[in-house]
């Protein structure tokens, strides 16, 4: 199952991983958000019109909130009610623009960007006359991009390396529909992964009924053996060309 709000549009591909930016050939190193100059230089790599961000997770934290099965009336007081549940249920700080789909009845997931940063994306996008259709978090993307081969129970790990051989990052996990997201900033190796976020999540899973029969992982060039059949993405199947 897609997850249409978010879906990309027929527009170019802005990359923004935490260590690098990804636009056509320009591929260039990060060490955290970008500077304006860095991002006018990958948009000016891509061909005119309008374009897509794919953002870091860690940028664009989402959650899935549970049970909700009133809302407030109108769309500005429903607007404050996620922007209110999302900032309770991450303990933010700063100001986060949440935009918020419903994903089966009852259900809704969220998915926010800090203000500050969204305006600075936003503006530098006018003066550039490069119009962006969708900031849409590295995790989603790469779960739209697999949601049409997604027969069986499985996970997701979208992975940012922070250091050698460890990763922060989200972890999402689905049955009939989406049914699990998780995201740590905290780095952990790949046996850290496995042993404090993977397999507590799969039991999870397994007391829900709704145990995961693959893994596919994002973000990391090797892993070691789940139990469970393994696939790791790379720039291929996301970019479209050889590394």
């Amino acid at each position: 199952m897609k997850l249409p709000l978010l879906a990309p549009p027929d527009a170019s591909l802005l990359w923004l991983d935490a260590h690098r930016v990804v636009a056509g050939t320009h591929r260039r190193p990060l060490n955290g958000t970008p500077t304006e100059d860095q991002l006018a230089q990958a948009l000016a790599a891509l061909p005119p019109g309008p374009t897509r961000w794919v953002v870091e997770d860690l940028w664009t934290p989402s959650v899935l909130m549970r049970d909700l099965t009133e809302l407030p009336r109108g769309a500005e007081a429903q607007e404050a009610f996620f922007k209110w549940r999302f900032t309770q249920a991450l303990a933010l700080e700063t100001p986060h623009f949440v935009q918020a789909l419903e994903v089966e009845p009852g259900a809704w997931l969220a998915s926010g960007i800090r203000e500050d940063l969204r305006e600075s994306m936003l503006q530098l996008s006018l003066r550039l006359d490069r119009t962006v259709h969708t900031l849409t978090p590295r995790w989603l993307y790469l779960y739209n991009l697999l949601a049409p081969s997604l027969a069986l129970p499985g996970m997701l790990l979208s992975l940012s390396p922070v250091e050698s051989g460890r990763y922060a990052g989200t972890l999402v996990a689905w049955g009939r529909t989406l049914c699990l997201l998780r995201q740590w900033s905290e780095p952990l190796d790949a046996e850290g992964w496995m042993e404090e976020r993977i397999a507590p999540s799969a039991a999870f899973l397994q007391r829900e009924s709704r145990p995961p029969q693959q893994l596919f992982i994002w973000g990391a060039p090797a892993w070691p053996d789940s139990g469970l059949a393994t696939k790791l993405m790379d720039d291929r199947l996301v970019f479209g060309e050889s590394r």
